[in-house]
């Protein structure tokens, strides 16, 4: 069994706009390698890449990182049942956001009727 490791020893996340592969390797306590190698495995994971293909990730990239690394060095998930959960938490956000978005659209909507039946 792999020996758990604690989130709240990771560093805090500093307000930049992008991290090299070497700050996110130490934000997340993972090495370059096996970030690159996630990348392929983990269709959340696209960091922007530039100049001489050198990778720049996002705040929400670090975040995702540190689920995934949690998924599978805490809770022991395989990169197949972690990369499953991933995709069933993303799918469940994607339509709790668009269920707020149709109620406010409704409640719109309904305000505007009001308005017209003035």
């Amino acid at each position: 069994m792999l020996e758990p490791s604690h989130n709240d020893e990771l560093p805090v996340i500093p307000g930049k706009r992008y991290f090299t592969i070497g700050e996110v390797s130490e934000l997340c306590a993972v090495k370059p390698h096996v970030l690159r190698y996630w990348e392929q495995e983990f269709p959340q994971l696209k960091p922007v890449k530039r100049r001489g293909n050198r990778r720049y990730y996002q705040r929400q990239d670090v975040l995702t990182i540190r689920q995934i690394r949690s998924l599978l060095y805490d809770q022991g998930f395989t990169i197949g049942g972690a990369r499953q959960q991933m995709s069933g938490e993303t799918a469940q956000q994607d339509a709790s956001q668009f269920n707020q978005l149709v109620s406010q659209m409704i409640a719109e909507l309904e305000t505007l009727l009001d308005v017209l039946k003035k």
